[in-house]
């Protein structure tokens, strides 16, 4: 029996700035049936209140605290693991997230390296600038906010994050520390913040590999939303949602269905 619900943000209930048709109305049916659920997402281009801010303007209301994202995640696992300064590869905008750690400056030791979606932001100096600091003695922890391939924006696809980490792992031989999706760990921590198993919860996401896949690793089911990045070739690649929907709004009926 489906107790919780995980829904991705980007590309479920909304594409840029723009709301999916049905989305809020889709989440007021969420609260109404009290039925337990997060955002889980991997942006980490923004802090989770900028993203409530941002849902709001389209008319979509959310709770800061039902809001997961790696840098969340980053947080809690850097209190337990590194002692020392952090070397920031995130907007800005992120950067508040982890305002209670001290940061390292410029090329100077770091005892962890903490790598986000920087968008346009990326260049070659940047990128070098975290492949040195990965290869000071003694290493530093490597930490990725995710492995997104990519998303999908107004202007098309765009790189995210993973194509930055995977570089970085070939060039230093180092893995990543990965909190954010398609990570397990950050599965579970959002199951462990409902208190819900993970075979009693279904991810809803765009993206068949960092959602769907990802999720159904972890023990839960997965649904496929046809908006966002979504595109004919995902189900072409070895992996069985376990359900596919025009968009956000078949929900309810979906989940009906499951009594």
């Amino acid at each position: 029996m489906m107790q919780g619900i995980l829904l991705d943000l980007d590309g479920v209930l909304y594409v840029g700035d723009t709301a999916i048709d049905g989305a809020a109305e889709v989440l007021r049916w969420i609260e109404e049936q009290a039925i337990p659920h997060l955002f889980v997402t991997n942006t980490t281009s923004r802090p989770r209140l900028a993203i409530v801010e941002k849902l709001a303007g389209m008319g979509i209301e959310v709770d800061v605290g039902r809001i997961l994202t790696p840098a969340v995640a980053a947080r809690h696992w850097l209190q337990d693991h590194v002692k020392g300064p952090l070397a920031l590869f995130v907007p800005q905008a992120t950067r508040e997230e982890f305002s209670s750690f001290p940061q390292s400056d410029d090329d100077a030791h770091a005892a962890a390296v903490i790598l986000g979606d920087m968008g346009r932001d990326w260049n070659f100096e940047t990128l070098n600038r975290a492949f040195r600091l990965l290869m000071q003695a003694p290493t530093p922890a490597f930490v990725a906010l995710g492995m997104t391939r990519y998303w999908r924006t107004e202007q098309g696809l765009q790189l995210d994050a993973g194509p930055f980490v995977r570089a970085l792992e070939y060039a230093t031989g180092l893995e990543a520390t990965v909190l954010g999706k398609p990570a397990q760990a950050f599965y579970e921590t959002a199951a462990a913040m409902l208190g819900i198993s993970p075979p009693n919860l279904v991810m809803i996401g765009d993206d068949i590999q960092g959602d769907v896949r990802a999720a159904q690793a972890s023990g839960m089911r997965a649904i496929l939303v046809r908006t966002g990045k979504y595109t004919d070739v995902d189900l072409e690649q070895g992996i069985t949602p376990d359900a596919v929907l025009d968009s956000i709004v078949n929900l309810p009926d979906w989940w009906a269905q499951q009594d």
